[in-house]
C-alpha cells in the first residue's frame, strides 16, 4: 500500500512528485482524475493524499468534500495554480490539511508532505465541513508566500467570531480581507457595513456609529439607525481605527467589553450582536505610546492580527495583478484586454508602488483607456513609471504638474483640487508679496486682484504672519 496518492491530471506535475517522494524513499501512487483515485479509496487508503484543485470530473473540492465524508482522518493537501483566495478559504473549509499553490518549491512540498503522515497518524475524527457550491469569482489574488498566509489565515478564521485587526499600508487591500472574512464565515447572509471612522467629522461620528434619538440634539428630527444596529447578526468594519477620536474610543471599547450601547440621546441598552473587524495604516503601538491611542482598546481590537503586504514586498505578483485588472477594465468599459509587453511588465515590476493594489488598479484602468495599442509598450506607461524621462524640458512647469496629478490619480487620491489649488495660490502670492517687497496693492495688481481679494486670499491660506 502507498503511504501518498497524488492526484493531478498533469503528467509533469505528478512526475515532480513522483522523483521528490522516491529520493525521499516514501511509497507512493499517481492518479490522473479524482474518480480513478475515488475508485481505489474504496479498497484501500493511504497516510496522506496530494491533489490538484481543478480537473476534469471531479474536482479537487469535490474529491475532497467526499473524503471527507467517508475518511474524515485522512490527511488532504490541495494544490492549485490559481492563486486566489477563494480556492484557498474553500480548501481549507472542506477539511484540507494544507492548501499548496503552484509553483511550489519541491523540498518544502515534501516537507508538507512528511508532515501530513505525521498528523495521520495521530490524527483525532472529526467531521468534515462541506464545501460551498458554486463560489464566486476570486476577489483577491496573490501568489506570494506572504499573500498565501493571508489566504490561510483567512481560511482558518471563516468560522471564528473572534475581532480581528488588520493592519497594512494605504491601499494594500485591507477592506477586501475584511469583506472576505465576512462572506466567509457563519455571518455572511447578515449585513456587512463598513465605515470609515478618519473620514466622518467628529461630532457626527458617535450618532453614525450607534445612531441618534428624536431630539438628541438640534437638526435630529427623527430617531436614526446608526452603523452597529445596521449591521445588525452581521460584521461591523471600522477601518482607519487608529484616528477615532479618544472620546469615541471610550464608547467602543464599552462596546465591546459589555456587548451594549446607547443611542445617542437614548435610556435603552441595546445588544450588539456584531463581529467587529478593524483596520488601521498607522502603527498603534506607536500611537498607544504616545498617548493617542487606549491601549485597552488596542488590546481589544488586537485579539487576531492579520498584517497585509505592501505591494512592494510581493511584486511576483504585479503581472498576475495587472492581467486581472486589464481584464476587468476591459470588461467594464466592453472593449478587448490590453496586454502588456515584456519591457512593460518589467517597468511595472520594477515600481515601487507607493499606492499598493489600489493604485496598480487605477493604473491598468487609466492604460485601458490611454494605451494606443492592443499590447502596451514601455513607452505608453503613463509619466511617474518613466522616471521623469518625458520631461523635455526642465522648466517646463505645465509637465511637471501633469506628472504630480498622474502620480495623485495612479495612487486613487480624491479631492486633488482641493489640496492643489491652495498649494499653487500660496506660492504665487508669497513670490508676487516678495517682488513688491510686501506692497499688497501692487502685488494684488500683478495677479489681476483687487485688494480685498488678496486680503481675504492670505486669511484663508493662514499667512497673515507670513
Amino acid at each position: 500500500m502507498s503511504a501518498v496518492w497524488i492526484i493531478d491530471d498533469d503528467r509533469s506535475i505528478r512526475w515532480v512528485f513522483e522523483k521528490a517522494l522516491a529520493r525521499e524513499n516514501i511509497s507512493h501512487s499517481s492518479f490522473a482524475s479524482a474518480t480513478e483515485a475515488l475508485a481505489k479509496l474504496s479498497q484501500e487508503q493511504p497516510q496522506a493524499i496530494v491533489c490538484d484543485i481543478r480537473m476534469p470530473g471531479e474536482s479537487g473540492l469535490q474529491f475532497l468534500e467526499i473524503v471527507k465524508q467517508d475518511w474524515p482522518d485522512l490527511p488532504v493537501i490541495i494544490m492549485t495554480a490559481h492563486s486566489d483566495l477563494d480556492s484557498a478559504v474553500s480548501a481549507f473549509q472542506g477539511g484540507a490539511f494544507e492548501y499548496l499553490p503552484k509553483p511550489f518549491d519541491v523540498d518544502q512540498a515534501t516537507a508538507l508532505v512528511r508532515r501530513a503522515i505525521e498528523e495521520s497518524e495521530r490524527f483525532t475524527r472529526q467531521e468534515g465541513s462541506p464545501v460551498p457550491a458554486n463560489s464566486p469569482a476570486p476577489e483577491i489574488l496573490g501568489q506570494a508566500p506572504a499573500m498565501q498566509d493571508v489566504f490561510r489565515a483567512i481560511g482558518r478564521l471563516s468560522q471564528s467570531a473572534a475581532t480581528v485587526l488588520i493592519t497594512g499600508e494605504s491601499g494594500s487591500g485591507k477592506e477586501l480581507v475584511a469583506r472576505a472574512l465576512h462572506r466567509h464565515s457563519p455571518r455572511s447572509a447578515r449585513p456587512f457595513v463598513a465605515i470609515n471612522t478618519a473620514a466622518i467629522p467628529k461630532d457626527l461620528l458617535e450618532s453614525e456609529l450607534f445612531g441618534h434619538e428624536r431630539g438628541a440634539f438640534t437638526g435630529a428630527d427623527a430617531k436614526r439607525q446608526g452603523r452597529f444596529e445596521q449591521a445588525e447578526s452581521g460584521t461591523l468594519f471600522l477601518d482607519e481605527i487608529g484616528d477615532m477620536p479618544s472620546e469615541l474610543q471610550t464608547r467602543l471599547l464599552r462596546v465591546l467589553s459589555d456587548g451594549f450601547y446607547y443611542r445617542v440621546g437614548g435610556h435603552q441598552p441595546i445588544k450588539a450582536n456584531v463581529r467587529v473587524i478593524a483596520a488601521t495604516h498607522q502603527h498603534l503601538e506607536e500611537r498607544v505610546k504616545q498617548g493617542q491611542f487606549r491601549e485597552d482598546l488596542f488590546h481589544r481590537l488586537n485579539v487576531i492580527r492579520l498584517r497585509l503586504p505592501a505591494l512592494r514586498e510581493r511584486s511576483e505578483d504585479i503581472p498576475l495583478l495587472a492581467r486581472f485588472f486589464l481584464s476587468k477594465s476591459a470588461a467594464e468599459l466592453g472593449i478587448e484586454a490590453k496586454r502588456l509587453s515584456d519591457d512593460a511588465m518589467a517597468k511595472l515590476a520594477a515600481f515601487s508602488f507607493p499606492g499598493n493594489v489600489r493604485q496598480l488598479e487605477n493604473l491598468c484602468h487609466w492604460m485601458t483607456v490611454m494605451a494606443p495599442g492592443a499590447l502596451v509598450q514601455a513607452g505608453d506607461l503613463p509619466p511617474e513609471l518613466n522616471n521623469g524621462e518625458v520631461l523635455s524640458k526642465s522648466g517646463d512647469w505645465l509637465s511637471h504638474l501633469g506628472i504630480e496629478i498622474s502620480q495623485r490619480l495612479s495612487r486613487g487620491d480624491n479631492r486633488i483640487l482641493d489640496e492643489l489649488t491652495p498649494a499653487f495660490e500660496r506660492i504665487v502670492i508669497e513670490r508676487a508679496l516678495a517682488f513688491t517687497g510686501g506692497k499688497r496693492i501692487e502685488a494684488a495688481e500683478l495677479l489681476g486682484w483687487g485688494r480685498n481679494t488678496l486680503t481675504r486670499k492670505i486669511q484663508e491660506l493662514g499667512m497673515e504672519n507670513n
